[in-house]
């Protein structure tokens, strides 16, 4: 695998699901979505020790090891992968160019794919509201042939399917 020093592709879902696949990369992401602007790194690194202690005050060697690996390991692969912009003079970081394909995987951020499962629901139900009160003989919709409606139902469930999977 190259080592890229500057991303401006789109990450892949299976390269998103390796970086939320650790926990404190998935932590990083999760508090600059909870902040505006520049977060110090010893902040994130604070946070994420402060969550992993079982105790109400981090022990300082807990920090240290969270700090090294955030140093080392966390913030140059989410660097590298373009999901922050990390300063490491000023040890601040970020969101970078794809921190918002990500984000849109963690908990509470998946509102586009909700929608679309939404949106596809209702069209399910009316039309199958629709195809089954053409069976009761009720004035306007018995004019509706059944294998009409169903394949025009489905039809319009696979635009609505290939307008979200092409924008």
């Amino acid at each position: 695998m190259s080592v890229q020093t500057s991303r401006s592709d789109s990450l892949a879902e299976s390269e998103v699901f390796h970086i939320l696949g650790n926990d404190r990369r998935r932590a990083i992401v999760q508090l600059l979505a909870q902040e505006t602007g520049q977060v110090d790194v010893s902040d994130v690194a604070t946070e994420i020790a402060t969550n992993e202690s079982d105790s109400s005050s981090v022990p300082n060697n807990l920090y240290k090891s969270v700090y090294v690996s955030l140093q080392q390991t966390h913030l140059p692969q989410l660097e590298e992968d373009a999901v922050i912009e990390y300063d490491s003079e000023a040890k601040t970081i970020e969101p970078g160019a794809n921190f918002e394909d990500v984000l849109t995987y963690t908990d509470g951020h998946s509102t586009d794919r909700s929608k679309s499962l939404q949106l596809h629901l209702v069209i399910s139900v009316l039309g199958l509201s629709v195809i089954a009160l053409s069976g009761i003989q009720l004035p306007l919709l018995s004019a509706l042939d059944p294998v009409l409606s169903s394949v025009i139902v489905l039809l319009v469930i696979a635009a609505s399917s290939l307008y979200r999977l092409l924008s």
